[in-house]
């Protein structure tokens, strides 16, 4: 069996010479498939003195940290789900002190610090406000993960800059870092580390490093007998073990099941009834089929035969049911719930009775550009879908976009997507970042580079440059630009001619969705979307760029020529001068 995380937790907290006990603390290890997709969570919280009511604060804290990561979509990716918990305890602690006697004196409000770890996979993503502390233990050295946010007035005298509660806004420190088995992990309040030496601390670490409690308990000891006024908690996470799969064991949990044959017209497969075959590829077959149980016409994908060696395809293939799952949007294809035992490997989804964009392309070369807004709008809020989520679609095509009998569009076919929840679980598969169709790929995917939101949205626009026109904003040059150098020289061809009626600005607009740098780019989909609707005045006032911007090879070549020119002319008279 394939090894999992596992991790060794040590706690102990004290109150010390303090009547309360303002720190809290807390460790979740959730059961598989949680323990995979979302990781470990621990948390260390320390309210402030000046307060009485931030003991609730750092409970607060924690219980929801630990609680409410796990409840965020897998899809996120671990940066992602946890700044947005801390967002919300933020505010929420911050909203008890507005509500409370201490609206005008945030130093006894519901303030505290905290310190979180989360561990997926392979990787220790660590955040961090106030001054709590996280070190790791380094060739028998402490290291210092965090850094205090205390600022010093005198040697006597200091304040937080930064903490849970204090205002609506927060700032977190984030990192992230690969773990190795066997490496220590020490969270503890500024009552412990203040108090208790470096020395002791990494002695008392190796002496106990099979029982983390007496470690802990050991490491509190010790700052209460030099004397720490202050409440007392230390945490020991030492990594027992990581997840390791090799290719061959995840290539026999893809393929526990068997690939199902070729099915025919009126085959009973698995309790539906095959009417006919939609769409046949090198990847996959698709085909038309009717639920016996329900009478509903759905849609069946097997993968490919021929491509039942391939892992790194097969996860692809399975991730399209994964997708489809967690993205709950009118315009994305909804896959069908499994009500009966699945004895083959395929997706069963939504029959959408209609044609594809680029049939409809085919039945409408010259669609008015109203028409061309609605289908564009409807594809947008589909890719907003994925990208809440925190995906990318990869391929978006007119191949893959459905308009139904209605008039509804959908975007279906998720084989190339990205998933940011998922890329950070180990996998041994290598991925490749060109899996899209060349014509509609944005151009820093031939760079090497890795895919952004940006990147489904060129390729969105030209989709709908393709619908104005007929062709593509660059031609087929694209593909062939593999350097950067060779990009900036890509040159847009205007959208408009003498055959369409066009607003001059609407080319300004596609243009800029379609720039080959994607910082260039729109940067939300909304701004596109809005700008295709209302002329926007940057591209109403402005002028026509100089012919050198326009094209300035063209530029250039024109130079050169006319300086040949005039050296044959000065040429020519000297020679009759007899010079």
């Amino acid at each position: 069996m394939p090894s999992q995380l596992k991790i060794s937790v040590g706690q102990y907290s004290d109150k010390g010479r303090k009547k309360t006990n303002q720190d809290f603390h807390g460790v979740c290890i959730p059961k598989e498939p949680q323990l995979s997709s979302k990781g470990i969570a621990i948390a260390l919280a320390d309210g402030i003195s000046s307060s009485e009511v931030s003991q609730m604060a750092s409970e607060a804290a924690v219980t929801s940290f630990l609680e409410d990561y796990f409840c965020t979509s897998d899809a996120w990716s671990v940066k992602k789900s946890a700044q947005r918990v801390l967002i919300a305890i933020n505010s929420w602690l911050h909203s008890q002190t507005q509500q409370s006697q201490h609206r005008y004196d945030k130093d006894k409000g519901y303030v505290c610090t905290l310190s979180g770890m989360v561990i997926k996979s392979t990787t220790a993503h660590i955040f961090h406000v106030g001054d709590t502390r996280i070190y790791r233990l380094h060739d028998n050295s402490l290291e210092q993960l965090t850094n205090d946010h205390r600022f010093w007035i005198s040697q006597d005298k200091s304040y937080l800059g930064r903490a849970l509660g204090v205002n609506p806004q927060l700032e977190i420190d984030y990192q992230a870092l690969q773990v190795e088995e066997g490496d220590l992990f020490l969270f503890a309040t500024d009552g412990v580390y203040e108090y208790a030496s470096p020395r002791f601390i990494v002695n008392a670490l190796n002496e106990h490093e099979n029982d983390l409690d007496t470690a802990a308990k050991a490491i509190v000891d010790e700052a209460y007998q030099q004397g720490s006024p202050d409440n007392l908690t230390a945490q020991v996470v030492k990594i027992e073990s990581l997840p390791k799969q090799d290719a061959d064991e995840l290539y026999q949990q893809l393929t526990a099941l068997p690939f199902p044959p070729i099915l025919e017209a009126r085959m009973v497969f698995d309790g539906y009834k095959i009417v006919r075959e939609v769409h046949a590829s090198s990847r996959s077959h698709v085909y038309l089929a009717v639920d016996n149980e329900t009478g509903t016409p759905v849609i069946i994908k097997t993968p490919s035969i021929d491509l039942r060696g391939d892992p790194a395809y097969l996860e692809r293939f399975f991730m399209e049911e994964w997708i489809a799952r967690r993205i709950n949007s009118a315009y994305v294809l909804k896959p069908c719930a499994q009500t009966r035992k699945r004895n083959y490997l395929y997706i069963v989804t939504e029959f959408i009775d209609g044609q594809t964009l680029t049939q409809w392309m085919i039945d409408n070369p010259k669609p008015d550009l109203e028409t061309v807004r609605g289908i564009v709008e409807q594809i947008a809020k589909g890719l907003r879908a994925f990208h809440r989520l925190e995906m990318l679609h990869q391929d978006l095509r007119p191949d893959n976009i459905m308009i139904d009998s209605t008039g509804t569009v959908k975007i279906i076919d998720f084989g190339s997507a990205e998933v940011a929840g998922l890329m950070e679980i180990t996998t041994t598969f290598e991925r490749s970042h060109l899996l899209g169709t060349a014509q509609y790929t944005a151009p820093e995917y031939f760079l090497g580079e890795s895919g952004t939101p940006y990147s489904d949205m060129f390729s969105l626009g030209v989709i709908a440059y393709q619908m104005l026109s007929g062709k593509l904003p660059y031609g087929a040059e694209v593909p062939k630009a593999r350097t950067r150098a060779a990009q900036r020289k890509l040159t847009y061809h205007s959208v408009l001619d003498d055959t369409r009626e066009i607003p001059a600005w609407i080319d300004d607009v596609l243009g800029k969705a379609v720039h080959p740098n994607p910082h260039q780019r729109y940067q939300e989909l909304s701004e596109f979307i809005y700008d295709l609707r209302h002329p926007n005045p940057a591209f109403l006032n402005k002028t026509r760029p100089p012919f050198l911007e326009r094209n300035p090879v063209v530029f250039w070549k024109s130079v050169s020529l006319i300086l040949a020119i005039i050296v044959i002319v000065l040429l020519f008279k000297l020679t009759q001068r007899g010079i």
